[in-house]
């Protein structure tokens, strides 16, 4: 792996929400909530993933979303795109689609509506198959809960880890960083997908973070890289524990609808999740509010 691509990859990303009223895409919101976090010390944003419902999108949405992030993001910003896809045919498609966008790398969820079928040589198959043609540099994305239980494993890793153009993954498996990590080598980065071992990947050798907490908190994200990379151990520990129990109040207690609900409270455009799935009521956002506020956060 060159240095370019491990500092590309090396930092915090938002995996950035998109907000929605009644269905509608506010893209105005998700422009404001761009600029106002170029400036926040990320290293970037990772584009239609699960914080950014991007099964809930159409091709279409997709492309408008990511085309305004790519057009307001801040020149020193690296955008990741998600282009998973059920087919090889359609992810290599929407990982060009994604490039002539001006994503500066893309990220694949593995497929997983035949969940039984997908063996580790498959999944293998599928990578290299991508990122042969991709024109820009791949990061996968392991995240069983929302893949139908399909893990990108150490045994994976081990095949598609020398390819030039796999550079990363993304791991939101608590179950299997660690083995990805080592499995992993030099070769790729590995960033964590959860705040909640975040720290922990980063003292085990990981490169950096993709935190849903990112999109409410990201200068509290932010400085808990700084302050793990300019070796500041006891204030990393002090915001990591802080950060772990914000994702507790928030994303994990909540889902997405709490990230965007909180969100809404400290002054970005959050707005609601897209239909079938429901906003919070009116005293989940109350308790939300006060578990923020008890932080000294608003």
């Amino acid at each position: 792996m060159t240095h370019d691509v491990t500092e590309r990859l090396s930092g915090v990303f938002a995996p950035l929400a998109t907000p929605f009223d009644n269905d509608r895409i506010l893209i105005d919101g998700l422009i404001a909530n761009v600029e106002k976090m170029n400036h926040s010390g990320l290293r970037g944003y990772f584009v239609l993933g699960t914080n950014g419902e991007y099964k809930s999108l159409d091709i279409e949405e997709r492309i408008r979303v990511l085309t305004a992030v790519v057009g307001r993001r801040d020149p020193h910003m690296v955008v990741m795109a998600g282009c998973g896809a059920e087919s090889t045919k359609i992810t290599v498609d929407a990982v060009n689609r994604a490039a002539d966008c001006g994503a500066d790398m893309v990220s694949l969820l593995m497929p997983h509506f035949f969940a039984k079928r997908m063996t580790a040589d498959l999944m293998v198959s599928y990578i290299v198959e991508v990122a042969d043609t991709a024109p820009v540099p791949v990061v996968l994305y392991n995240n069983p809960p929302v893949a139908a239980g399909v893990n990108i494993g150490p045994d994976v890793i081990e095949k598609v880890r020398s390819h030039p153009n796999v550079v990363g993954i993304k791991d939101s498996s608590k179950q299997s960083w660690e083995g990805n990590l080592e499995a992993a080598g030099d070769e790729l980065c590995v960033l964590a997908g959860s705040a909640n071992y975040f720290l922990d990947l980063l003292q085990a050798g990981g490169g950096g973070g993709v935190l849903s907490l990112a999109n409410v908190f990201p200068e509290r994200c932010a400085s808990l890289y700084r302050a793990f990379v300019d070796g500041k151990h006891e204030e990393a520990r002090k915001l990591s524990d802080e950060i772990v129990a914000l994702n507790h109040d928030v994303s994990g207690t909540y889902g997405i609808a709490g990230v965007k609900a909180a969100m809404e409270l400290v002054g970005y455009c959050g707005g609601t999740p897209r239909r079938p799935l429901p906003g919070l009521t009116k005293q989940e956002t109350q308790r939300l509010h006060e578990a923020i506020r008890s932080r000294n956060l608003l």
